[in-house]
């Protein structure tokens, strides 16, 4: 029997249709991934077509988008198997910059770098603690400022300007915890806009210093990871699958804030009353001593470390991380705590995993900071046009 039209209509495969947003969002799609290829080197159309799998018709049209856009320029041409040159592109980091700001109770630390993450700058100022959260909020301003004059960078060439604060920062940058007098439920990011035209983010300085780790530092090769601040305060940032776990308040890895696992007064045994040589810190002088087998200064690091690992342990239970990187302050003296801290652990985690320090030193949080920045440059790069300033022509 002979089915009817209608059945027949209806037991066709359907046409599904492709909506504009969907066509924006592929290419969106395909531009971030050009963009990320010419990062690493400078390539030909034939190689950015294999390196990202698209077409060479796509990757040449996407090209000489990025080229009018300034964001690439043709590079020195490579001689093909035909013996003629192929044509060869870069990513042009220079067309804008970024900063990274690190401020603290103590300090402030700043990094300028360019789009392509070559940081070119940095500098670093000791903070009177007892500045207020007006005056601090003004200092951060002019700071910021005098350090962009003495780089020579326009604020037309700033695309983003991220700053690591101690505490809780929500998902919107505004501060939720009391550690800077008076900046507590602060939306630094709003205040600061006043000031500075760029895309302007804050977030809490121990996740910035687990994206520093991940990026450039000891976790490199990591992606399941915990960043424990060592130091006058002590806190954690939380790596799981390669992306930073916040939490849904920011809050994740604040275990500092919970007295009874004595993270907030492990500093108070952190006293070195022996030699100083010119010039050192007290921890300097704690590392060294420690470093050349002083008992009293093992002894005051044994004392911190049975402080700390509590807390270190509550993470690796609840997270059972492949890596737990020791950074902030007391980083000199890693080499002579990891042992004695492996050693608290042993007794009340199923297992300890690796232990590294960082290498990254003071500049730690400042570079994570560089690293969202960047971060936040290549969202808005494959947004919808206009979601950054125009760039000058590239330089020829």
């Amino acid at each position: 029997m002979q089915q009817s039209s209608t059945n027949s209509r209806s037991e066709r495969p359907r046409r599904c249709a492709v909506r504009g947003h969907d066509l924006a969002a592929l290419r969106r799609m395909n531009t971030n991934a050009v963009l990320r290829s010419l990062r690493t080197q400078a390539q030909t159309l034939g190689q950015l077509s294999t390196s990202t799998g698209l077409s060479r018709p796509t990757v040449e049209l996407l090209v000489e988008e990025l080229v009018a856009q300034g964001l690439a320029e043709e590079a020195e041409s490579v001689t093909g198997r035909s013996g003629r040159p192929a044509r060869s592109f870069r990513f042009r980091g220079e067309a804008g910059h970024v900063v990274g700001v690190d401020i603290g109770l103590h300090k402030i630390v700043l990094l300028l770098s360019d789009l392509s993450g070559a940081v070119s700058a940095a500098e670093r100022e000791d903070i009177d603690p007892r500045m207020s959260g007006p005056d601090r909020l003004a200092f951060l301003r002019a700071r910021i400022d005098r350090f962009l004059v003495d780089h020579k960078v326009r604020q037309d060439d700033l695309w983003a300007l991220a700053v690591g604060v101690p505490g809780v920062v929500d998902d919107s940058g505004r501060i939720l915890s009391v550690v800077v007098p008076e900046w507590t439920d602060l939306d630094l990011a709003r205040k600061l806009g006043s000031a500075f035209s760029c895309r302007i983010l804050a977030e809490n300085d121990v996740n910035l210093a687990t994206l520093a780790e991940h990026w450039r530092g000891a976790a490199q090769l990591a992606d399941d990871v915990a960043c424990v601040l060592a130091g006058r305060r002590s806190s954690c940032g939380v790596l799981i699958d390669g992306r930073l776990h916040r939490g849904r308040r920011g809050g994740a890895g604040e275990l500092g804030l919970l007295p009874q696992l004595g993270l907030a007064r492990a500093q108070d045994v952190l006293i070195w009353e022996g030699e100083r040589r010119e010039g050192e810190s007290e921890v300097e002088a704690l590392a060294r001593a420690a470093g050349e087998g002083d008992p009293a200064a093992l002894e005051v690091l044994d004392r911190y470390a049975a402080r700390l690992a509590p807390g270190v342990a509550a993470l690796v239970l609840a997270l059972d991380p492949e890596l737990v990187v020791l950074s902030g302050g007391l980083t000199p003296a890693g080499g002579s705590l990891t042992p004695l801290l492996v050693r608290h652990l042993r007794d009340i985690t199923l297992h300890v995993p690796r232990i590294a320090v960082s290498t990254l030193g003071e500049q730690g949080v400042a570079l994570g900071a560089v690293r969202k920045a960047l971060d936040c440059v290549d969202e808005a790069l494959t947004q919808a046009p206009g979601a950054l300033p125009p760039l000058p022509p590239p330089v020829r």
